[in-house]
């Protein structure tokens, strides 16, 4: 069943030209939703001068995107798509796993799929 709720938390942390961040998206999310957190990403984006971002996404409670939605996180990975270090999205949905393909054709880094939170963190930290 899909949840009614929907949104997205975003959590942040710069050290350097390093940007981590961690979402966790909730529902259904709407493009209502990217007006919100797109200013926070870019904003934290527009505070170094040549972002590394290492990115981890809890996807267990993310039940997809509205149409108008999809095209807005598309937009918003392909306009920073040179920032992306690493994307960790860590789920339990086959889909989830797609979505980790999908994405690596919009960023430079790597996109990845974990169904282990601790294994997701893990490869994350690690640094080629």
């Amino acid at each position: 069943m899909a949840n009614s709720f929907h949104g997205i938390s975003i959590g942040t942390e710069r050290h350097g030209d390093d940007i981590y961040l961690t979402l966790k998206p909730t529902g259904k999310l709407t493009h209502e939703d990217y007006v919100v957190i797109t200013p926070i990403i870019e904003g934290a984006l527009k505070a170094v001068n040549t972002p590394k971002i290492y990115a981890f996404v809890d996807a267990t409670e993310f039940d997809g995107w509205e149409p108008r939605a999809m095209w807005d996180d598309f937009k918003l990975a392909f306009e920073h798509s040179r920032a992306f270090v690493k994307v960790a999205i860590y789920g339990g949905q086959n889909w989830h796993r797609l979505a980790a393909t999908v994405g690596n054709w919009f960023v430079t880094g790597e996109v990845k799929y974990f169904e282990d939170k601790q294994s997701a963190i893990q490869w994350l930290n690690v640094r080629t």
